[in-house]
């Protein structure tokens, strides 16, 4: 554990001891502060530097409006929205740019809140939604939306929402935003009192008035509508969201199409042949399925 996450552990815990609400108050600024920006990486620079840049202005967490840079590669009508996670940014879909472009589809992603080239320090799971509807009102119906982690939470969330898109894929993907609280625990190791005291202070504090939030947010609680298919992709060796959660997005989602790797890990999964050519298959269809497939493959990482 670094300096850092050991000291904001023991302040939360510090506070904690007092009174959880006041440990929640300690917690809740880090829950939604996010890392200095990953670096473009040089393999994926070119695809970058093509890319059409504009912005959008969404609310933000703040709710006093926040520009997100977008990144449209392509032309025509079948629009596939590529979607970054946590710590994460566009440019780590650039190898799946290439192919959809490729294959004649006009792609759009963005770097989030606090991410890539985008402004500010803090961000939440509502930001991504609303990019996304953004992007929505922009292009229209989606032929796809493919996220990575923390973006395929977003596209899963979006998707039951009402997001007009045919087709949602997600790479190592959480099944509900609780995942995301129980490893914020984890890594600050504050107590279960905290931790609900810290629940109830997010819901106030972001979603007023409304009594369970994490509801709404909960892919689980709240699955994709019977039209849109889903393709959802895991790593066997993925230590940052469990392998498990591939198994509880498929319960709720029993027309799911699912695929597994062996080797990959979380981020790397991304640029797996086998991940590419999945989605590329899945994304090109010209009818969604209509049964339940499941398909495990296994390939391991060279």
């Amino acid at each position: 554990m670094s300096l850092s996450l050991s000291a904001a552990g023991a302040a939360v815990r510090v506070a904690g001891s007092i009174s959880p609400r006041w440990g929640a108050a300690v917690a809740l600024p880090m829950f939604g502060h996010v890392a200095r920006p990953r670096p473009v990486g040089v393999a994926e620079l070119p695809t970058m530097w093509s890319a059409s840049r504009s912005t959008v202005r969404i609310p933000g967490l703040a709710r006093a409006g926040a520009d997100v840079v977008v990144y449209d590669w392509g032309h025509g009508d079948e629009v596939v929205v590529l979607v970054h996670g946590w710590n994460g940014r566009a440019s780590q879909f650039a190898v799946l740019v290439r192919e959809l472009v490729a294959e004649g589809y006009r792609v759009v992603a963005f770097d989030a809140p606090a991410h890539g080239d985008s402004g500010g320090r803090s961000t939440y799971l509502i930001d991504w939604t609303d990019v996304l509807a953004e992007v929505q009102c922009r292009h229209g119906r989606l032929r796809a939306v493919v996220g990575h982690s923390f973006g395929g939470l977003a596209g899963l969330v979006a998707g039951a929402g009402g997001l007009a898109a045919e087709r949602v894929v997600t790479i190592a993907a959480p099944a509900d935003a609780d995942l995301l609280l129980a490893q914020f625990q984890g890594m600050l190791r504050y107590g279960d009192s905290t931790a609900a005291a810290l629940r109830t202070r997010f819901a106030e504090r972001y979603f007023p008035g409304e009594s369970d939030p994490f509801a709404r947010l909960s892919p689980v609680a709240r699955p994709l509508p019977s039209g849109v298919s889903l393709l959802a992709v895991h790593d066997e060796a993925d230590r940052v969201v469990p392998f498990g959660e591939l198994a509880r997005v498929a319960g709720a989602n029993p027309g799911a199409r699912l695929v597994t790797t062996r080797g990959y890990g979380h981020n790397r999964v991304l640029e797996a042949d086998v991940v590419l050519d999945a989605v590329l298959e899945f994304v090109g269809e010209s009818v969604a399925p209509a049964s339940a497939v499941s398909t495990a493959l296994s390939e391991s990482a060279a």
